[in-house]
């Protein structure tokens, strides 16, 4: 039975709309460069209504740094019940990462990591908070699904989360180096990020592509010429 979406009440629609409006200005003007009162004007309430949602500034931009994390693995972890359902393995790999960068390698994003960076010293449990639901969490992920692709004799790997972890960082470690020190003009476009995902994944492959099977050999172990030809026996 399929029932119809429930409309927020209005202390609900108030908390969103603290919410946006923090992240407007808190990305836009940091930390420090945010009031209370900026963000109750843009929000269109009371002071005192931000300060009953969130209790407090530093609750409030804990809040958004957590929620605003959270979406974002949440936009890419839904992974496949059988990844390479179709044996592709190259392909399913491709798509991960073409949509990890996707999600990733966008200003709103660029600048949250970047703010969060920036008060690493007054909010240290924020750094851990984006790196869990960000890079750990895509590892995690991926490592799961990685185990089933060698499973199946799709991947030749010994530890999956190495394995996770070496894919992870082919894929986001320059472009979003790249952008991080230079800005979002440094952001590719997504041809290029699709190009770039598509090379992480050959290289990947490279190294941990699917198991083969034993190639005939002499006595001394060399290949037999007929088998290397492929010639008729």
């Amino acid at each position: 039975m399929i029932t119809a979406a429930v409309a927020p009440g209005r202390s609900e629609r108030k908390r969103r709309a603290i919410l946006a409006a923090a992240e407007e200005l808190f990305l836009r003007h940091g930390y420090l460069g945010t009031s209370m009162d900026e963000l109750a004007e843009l929000s269109n309430v009371s002071k005192q209504t931000v300060y009953a949602h969130f209790g407090s500034k530093e609750a409030l931009f804990v809040e958004l740094v957590t929620s605003m994390t959270g979406a974002a693995g949440d936009g890419l972890h839904d992974l496949d019940v059988e990844p390479a359902a179709d044996g592709d393995v190259a392909g399913y790999l491709e798509r991960y990462a073409a949509d990890q960068l996707g999600i990733v390698m966008t200003p709103r994003l660029l600048k949250l990591r970047r703010l969060v960076i920036a008060e690493v010293g007054r909010f240290p449990a924020l750094a851990r908070a984006l790196y869990e639901n960000g890079p750990q969490r895509a590892i995690g992920s991926l490592a799961a699904a990685m185990s089933g692709l060698r499973d199946r004799g799709l991947l030749d790997l010994d530890d999956a989360v190495e394995a996770a972890t070496t894919f992870n960082w082919l894929v986001m470690a320059a472009p979003v180096n790249e952008a991080m020190l230079l800005g979002d003009d440094a952001i590719p476009s997504p041809e290029a990020l699709r190009r770039h995902a598509a090379h992480a994944t050959g290289v990947f492959l490279a190294a941990y592509g699917g198991m083969r099977p034993a190639r005939p050999a002499t006595r001394a172990g060399r290949l037999h010429p007929d088998a290397r030809l492929g010639a008729p026996s």
